[in-house]
C-alpha cells in the first residue's frame, strides 16, 4: 500500500513548477473554489448598472488574485515547509467554511468566530455528514495535498521584491479606480468580510483574541449596595436557549406549545428583543446592568458581593465571567443528586431543598439552558415530549424538509413549557418564601425563512426570528405590584434591574426605568 501511494505522489508531482507558477495555480483555485459566494453576494447587492457591476466583479477578481498570489509567494519563500503547511491548513478550513456558508447561509464573522471557539464536541458533531466530509475531501484535501507534495523551484530573492512590489502598485491602482465603491464597501463590510476567504476567519479570529484578551481584564465594579429588608425572598431566572418568540403559544403560535403555561394565571407575557443573536452577548446583555461593550459586574456577581445567595447552574456554555461560589455544570449536578444528565431537568433538580436549606434570607438561582439549541433538536428533550412528529434530526436533514425540523423545535418548547410549570409549582408551594420565576432567551432562532436557520448573523442583518424572545414572569402572590406603563418591547437588560427590585437591593447602580416593578423603597 505504502509502494503505491509513493508512485502515485511521483506520478502526480512528477513536474517542478517555478513559484511564480505554483502561487498563480494557488490564488486562481482559492478565487474559484473558496470565493463564489462572495461574488454572488457583490452582484446581488451592488446597485450598480450592467457595465458598473462587471466593471466591479473583474476589480475584485484582479484584487483577490493579486492578493492571493503575494501572500502564497511570501508563504513559500520565506517559512518554506511551514508555508506548504499553512496553505494545506487554510484549504481544509477553506472548505469548511464555505460548506457552511452554502448551508447555512451564515457569514464567517466575528460572531460565527467566537460561537466556534464557544463550541462544544457535542454540539458541533451535530453538523457532522457525509454531505460535510465529501465537501471537505474534494475542495479542501484535494487543494492541501497538492501544496504540501508539489515540487517548487523558489527562485531568488530579486523576483520576490518585484514581484510583492507589483502586486501592491496593481491592488493600489485598482483600489483608486474604484474609490466610488466606499459606500458600498461601508454598507455591506460584515457581508463582504464575512465571504472572502480566507481572511474572513483570519481577520476575524485576530479580533475574537484582542477581545478575549480584553475581557480578561478585571470587571467594572458598580456601587455598593445593600440589602434592605429581612423578608425571604428567591428569585429564579431561567436564560432560555434558542427560544424564538414566535413558536410560543403564549405569543400567538397556532401550536399548543405551552399547554401548561397557558394555565398559570399569574405569568405575565412580555414583548421582548435580545441585544444579540449568539449567546455570549445575549447572556451578557440579560446580566448587565447597561449596553455597553465594557465589562461591568454582572449580575450574580454583583448579588454575591452584597450578600445573596446565588447559585448557578448550567448546561450550556458561552457565558460571560461568573465569580461566586456555587457554579454548577449538569455533569457536576448528576454527580451530585446521582441522576442522568441528558436532558435540562436536571438543572431543576432537587430545587426546592437547595432554596429552603439557604442559611441567607436573600437567594438568586440561574439556570442556564440548552433546551432548544441546534443543530440536534431532536436530541434536546425526553421522547415523551415528542409530539409533534416526524422530526428531522438535524439541521442539514431539516433543511430538505423544513416542517420536520420545525417539529422538532416545537417539541424543545413543549419540554420547555413542562420544565417552567413544574419551577412555578414548586415555587408556589413554598409558603414561607416570597418567590419569582423570570424566564428569558439568550437570542431567537431561525428554522428555514429566507434559508436561514440557527443564529448567530449580526444584528443589523439579522431576520427578527433571531432576536424577538420571550419574557415571562411569575411571582408569589402579594410579592411585587407590575408596572402598567412599560414599553410595548423590552430589552434584556430589564432583568438587572427587575431582579434588584426582587431581592431588596438598593443600589445607584439600580435603574428605575429598567424595571418592570414598581419600586418599593
Amino acid at each position: 500500500m505504502m509502494e503505491l501511494l509513493r508512485k502515485a505522489k511521483k506520478a502526480l508531482f512528477s513536474t517542478r513548477l517555478s513559484l511564480f507558477t505554483f502561487s498563480c495555480i494557488v490564488s486562481i483555485g482559492t478565487l474559484l473554489l473558496y470565493n463564489l459566494p462572495f461574488f454572488q453576494f457583490v452582484i446581488d447587492n451592488s446597485n450598480e448598472g450592467p457595465v458598473g457591476v462587471v466593471w466591479l466583479i473583474a476589480s475584485l477578481v484582479i484584487i483577490m488574485l493579486v492578493l492571493n498570489f503575494m501572500m502564497t509567494y511570501l508563504a513559500m519563500f520565506c517559512m518554506r515547509i511551514v508555508g506548504r503547511i499553512v496553505l494545506a491548513i487554510l484549504s481544509l478550513i477553506n472548505a469548511t467554511a464555505v460548506y457552511f456558508i452554502l448551508t447555512y447561509s451564515v457569514f464567517i464573522d466575528a460572531t460565527t468566530i467566537e460561537n466556534v471557539f464557544n463550541t462544544r464536541y457535542s454540539e458541533a458533531s451535530g453538523f457532522f455528514s457525509w454531505g460535510l466530509w465529501l465537501f471537505i475531501l474534494v475542495f479542501g484535501v484535494l487543494p492541501a495535498l497538492f501544496c504540501l507534495f508539489q515540487p517548487v523551484v523558489m527562485g531568488k530573492a530579486r523576483k520576490l521584491g518585484i514581484y510583492c512590489g507589483g502586486s501592491l502598485a496593481v491592488i493600489l491602482v485598482i483600489g483608486l479606480l474604484n474609490i466610488n465603491q466606499t459606500l458600498f464597501i461601508s454598507q455591506h463590510d460584515t457581508e463582504l468580510g464575512g465571504l472572502l476567504q480566507p481572511w474572513s476567519y483570519i481577520a476575524n479570529t485576530y479580533r475574537i483574541i484582542s477581545f478575549s484578551q480584553d475581557e480578561q481584564a478585571e470587571e467594572i465594579k458598580l456601587p455598593d449596595g445593600k440589602i434592605t429588608d429581612e423578608e425571604k425572598a428567591v428569585v429564579v431566572l431561567v436564560i432560555g436557549e434558542s427560544a424564538r418568540k414566535a413558536n410560543f403559544q403564549l405569543y400567538g403560535y397556532k401550536r399548543d406549545t405551552n399547554p401548561l403555561l397557558s394555565k398559570q394565571k399569574e405569568l405575565k407575557v412580555y414583548q421582548a428583543n435580545s441585544c444579540a443573536t449568539y449567546t455570549t452577548a445575549g447572556s451578557k446583555a440579560i446580566l448587565e446592568p447597561k449596553d455597553c461593550d465594557d465589562l461591568y459586574e454582572l449580575l450574580p456577581n454583583y448579588a454575591f458581593r452584597t450578600g445573596v445567595d446565588v447559585s448557578w447552574r448550567t448546561s450550556n456554555w458561552g457565558e460571560p465571567p461568573i465569580h461566586i461560589d456555587e457554579y454548577l455544570t449538569d455533569p457536576q449536578l448528576a454527580d451530585l443528586y446521582g441522576v442522568s444528565n441528558a436532558y435540562d431537568d436536571i438543572l431543576f433538580h432537587g430545587l426546592r431543598e437547595r432554596i429552603e436549606s439557604s442559611k441567607k434570607n436573600k437567594v438568586l438561582i440561574i439556570l442556564h439552558t440548552s433546551t432548544s439549541h441546534g443543530p440536534q433538536y431532536a436530541n434536546k428533550y425526553p421522547k415523551e415530549f415528542e409530539i409533534y412528529k416526524p422530526v428531522a434530526m438535524n439541521v442539514e436533514e431539516g433543511e430538505k424538509n423544513v416542517g420536520m425540523l420545525v417539529n422538532a423545535y416545537d417539541n424543545t418548547i413543549r419540554y420547555t413549557d413542562y420544565l417552567l410549570d413544574s419551577l412555578i409549582n414548586t415555587l408556589h408551594a413554598m409558603t414561607d418564601w416570597k418567590s419569582a420565576m423570570i424566564f428569558i432567551s439568550d437570542h431567537g432562532e431561525s428554522l428555514g425563512e429566507n434559508k436561514m436557520f440557527m443564529h448567530g448573523l449580526p444584528m443589523k442583518l439579522a431576520p427578527k426570528e433571531q432576536y424577538e424572545i420571550p419574557f415571562l414572569v411569575w411571582t408569589s402572590e402579594n410579592f411585587r405590584t407590575y408596572k402598567s406603563d412599560l414599553p410595548a418591547v423590552l430589552e434584556q437588560h430589564y432583568i438587572f434591574h427587575s431582579v434588584l427590585n426582587l431581592l431588596s437591593i438598593q443600589s445607584p447602580a439600580y435603574n428605575k426605568d429598567l424595571d418592570i416593578f414598581q419600586e418599593t423603597r
